[in-house]
């Protein structure tokens, strides 16, 4: 970690909420006027869109049926680290950006589906800000981990986050049900051995639980709405937490455990700004005092 150019690590699954924490950071960093460089960790997949299709067709005639976006060999860990690593030390890094559609596209003078070229971060910046899959990842020959200052997981329960991902495979990239299941299945083993370990070395973890039955996420109509959920908000280490501030701030929030806090769905952006705003101003106030 590093006390003159700190780190935040946004660390989810596909649909689980990331960007949504990801605006809520924004807002946050305009009103406190924090200037955040952004990585985002579609950019550290190893594959573009045709060559994964391939790969993937690959180790399916080969036998592995697991071959996922979740894993160490479809993604550059060691970049990622060494990103992180270098901004942790001087304050500046390469990245670049995997271009989704077309409206990227024609912003970055790319085809959907591929990367732009690396390039470097922008020289004076407050702080990273990282959002994707692996900002708390560790192997056995990398550990992401170690260099970000504050760490958040964002992870509703597993049936929730594959009735978002059926609905927005189907609707957005009109896939069918039987097709994201496969996805689903394939992922299984990676999301198990490399996302799910994240959320262990998280300060900060929002999961997200409905209160309506989703007990078969695979014919469920409608995504739950944030009315129809709760949140459990788990901090690693609750020192220093105001516990008793945020239950009298956030309307029929309680405590579950010594270390959690249960509020309602709809107050997560207020729970977000809450517990947030003066962790991301301790970073900033100790950056400035290290200078």
């Amino acid at each position: 970690m590093s006390r003159k150019h700190p780190i935040i690590s946004i660390t989810g699954s596909s649909g689980a909420g990331t960007t949504s924490v990801k605006r809520t950071f924004e807002q946050i960093f305009r009103r406190e006027k924090v200037e955040a460089a952004y990585i985002e960790g579609d950019a550290f997949h190893r594959y573009d869109r045709l060559e994964m299709r391939n790969r993937m067709a690959e180790q399916s005639e080969r036998g592995n049926k697991h071959f996922s976006h979740f894993s160490p060999d479809t993604n550059l860990f060691e970049e990622l680290e060494t990103t992180f690593r270098d901004y942790s030390a001087t304050g500046t890094g390469k990245t670049r950006y995997y271009i989704h559609d077309d409206i990227e596209a024609e912003k970055h003078g790319g085809a959907p589906g591929t990367f732009t070229a690396w390039q470097c971060l922008p020289d004076k910046s407050d702080l990273l800000f990282y959002e994707g899959l692996h900002g708390a990842v560790v192997t056995e020959t990398v550990n992401v981990a170690q260099y970000a200052d504050l760490k958040i997981g964002v992870v509703p329960v597993i049936n929730l986050e594959w009735i978002q991902k059926l609905h927005r495979d189907r609707s957005d990239r009109g896939y069918s049900t039987e097709a994201v299941t496969d996805t689903i299945l394939r992922r299984m083993p990676d999301y198990v051995h490399y996302i799910c370990p994240q959320f262990t070395d998280t300060d900060i973890n929002f999961q997200r639980v409905p209160t309506v039955d989703t007990s078969n996420p695979f014919i469920a109509r409608w995504i739950p709405t944030p009315d129809e959920s709760m949140v459990v908000i788990r901090f690693r280490t609750p020192r220093g937490i105001d516990f008793p501030y945020l239950l009298s701030m956030i309307p029929n929030s309680f405590m579950s455990r010594a270390n959690s806090i249960v509020i309602h769905g709809s107050k997560l952006d207020l729970a977000m700004q809450l517990i947030l705003t003066p962790l991301i101003l301790q970073l900033i106030e100790r950056k400035r005092g290290a200078k």
